[in-house]
């Protein structure tokens, strides 16, 4: 028998479910359009390899290189403020703010204009502005769905430069009286165009007058997989600020091998509540410096009986605006600050009882050979410990093997300065964001019930 300090992770669960692809359903929820803001909506959401016909290795092949190149840029985006620190504040503030940290894991369908066209659209917590690509093309990427044609809609309107919304863009021009903008992103694709306001629907809700960018001008291979961005980060350009919802949550479908009949949800405005059995909830921190991002404290790390010796500074945000730990849906596995990660990685070694893999060509960090002919294997719990609440993860949400490889893999990587809270720890639980009450809670929740 297993002690308390013990969990059984079932190797019917495979790697390759963490990427499986999720399916859209239509289980958006009607409301009035003109009280959408105290009721919301729900919106379906599936993987960006959805339909890929990858194999095993191909996705976790693509998964950490997507998770890579986010950490990449969240980290760029964030370490460029204490790169600039000798220059003086007012330029500061204008260069810094022009980068932003792109790309995601989960696509939500939206449908743009007055008659409406549907398109599937990244979805980012890590950035604001809210954007699809419009013709005529200058240049425009390859996209699945036809592009969009603001001559079509009777709804479109071009925004001014002296709307609020466009003097809060980083980077803004007047071009005949109308907002242009750029934003770029971390790995320097970016989206270039004109503001503008336009009917928006998710589902079976109509939303008028939500400010977006029209790009025509638009570079980066790691938008292809959609036609363009929602921003749900913290800033005034987002969806979530923009509608006025103090309140929104999400659901990733965990892992099982049935994920092709299953979808992962958004849910925004107050329908995103928080009466859940077992919540645990811990403050929202801000970063004056990166006001998008949605940053936890976290103040230890368990694994088993053992709190790890991290120092008490590892994850504080500094007063430079680097550091510090985001909750990400758009990255892979979760990135800890090397030496904690050099901490976690040591101890948790020691108490698994099976030998290392150092040829695994997953991409992660510590692998272990498989025994043959076995149902289960026995891991040490991990326990993240947020301020005001301590996560016990369950087993499946920090392990993830390929019974075909003969591995299992911690689903856990190495960061230098900010630290990113990733969408495998997040599975299987309803993450809600409360911007009134400053705080972000967990629920555990069957997501493909939904």
């Amino acid at each position: 028998m297993a002690s308390s300090n013990f969990a059984y992770f079932s190797l019917f669960l495979f790697l390759s479910s963490i990427l499986f692809a999720f399916q859209v359903s239509s289980t958006s929820r009607h409301v009035v359009i003109n009280n959408h803001s105290k009721k919301g909506f729900k919106v379906s959401l599936k993987h960006v390899d959805s339909g890929g016909n990858f194999t095993k290795s191909e996705r976790l092949q693509r998964a950490m290189a997507r998770g890579r190149s986010r950490l990449q840029r969240l980290s760029l985006v964030a370490n460029s403020f204490a790169s600039l620190s000798s220059k003086d504040d007012d330029s500061n503030n204008n260069v810094k703010s022009t980068i932003h940290a792109g790309n995601g894991e989960f696509l939500m369908q939206i449908s743009i204009g007055s008659p409406s066209e549907s398109y599937n659209a990244i979805m980012d917590t890590g950035s604001d502005l809210v954007w699809t690509q419009c013709k005529p093309c200058k240049e425009c990427f390859d996209q699945s769905t036809p592009i969009f044609d603001p001559s079509k809609s009777s709804t479109f309107e071009k925004i001014s430069c002296s709307n609020k919304l466009c003097e809060a863009l980083p980077m803004s021009s007047c071009g005949d009286s109308n907002c242009e903008y750029m934003y770029t992103y971390g790995d320097y694709s970016s989206s270039e165009g004109f503001l503008a306001s336009e009917t928006f629907t998710f589902g079976e809700v109509s939303i008028p007058n939500v400010a977006f960018g029209c790009g025509n001008d638009n570079e980066g291979s790691g938008f292809s997989q959609g036609a363009g961005l929602v921003g749900l980060g913290r800033g005034p350009l987002s969806l979530v600020s923009q509608l006025h919802m103090s309140r929104f949550s999400y659901c990733l479908t965990s892992i099982n091998e049935d994920a092709d009949s299953t979808s992962s949800t958004l849910l925004m405005g107050s329908i995103a509540h928080d009466d859940y059995n077992n919540i645990i909830t811990t403050p929202l921190v801000k970063n004056p410096t990166q006001p998008s991002f949605y940053y936890l404290s976290l103040q230890g790390i368990s694994v088993g009986d053992t709190q790890l010796p991290i120092n008490k500074s590892t994850f504080s945000l500094n007063k430079d605006g680097t550091g510090g730990m985001i909750i990400d849906s758009g990255t892979t596995i979760t990135y800890l600050e090397e030496s904690a990660f050099s901490l976690l990685k040591k101890v948790f070694s020691s108490k698994v009882n099976l030998p290392v893999d150092d040829s695994s060509s997953t991409g992660l960090d510590l692998c272990f050979k498989l025994p043959s002919n076995t149902n289960h294997i026995e891991i040490p719990k991990l326990i993240f410990h947020f301020e005001g609440a301590d996560m016990d993860l369950p087993a499946d949400n920090y392990m993830i093997a390929d019974s075909s490889m003969g591995i299992a893999c911690l689903a856990m990587g190495s960061s230098r300065g900010m630290s990113i809270f990733g969408n495998v720890q997040q599975q299987n639980m309803m993450v809600i964001h409360d911007l009134d009450e400053e705080t972000l809670s967990f629920a555990p929740t069957q997501c493909d019930k939904l």
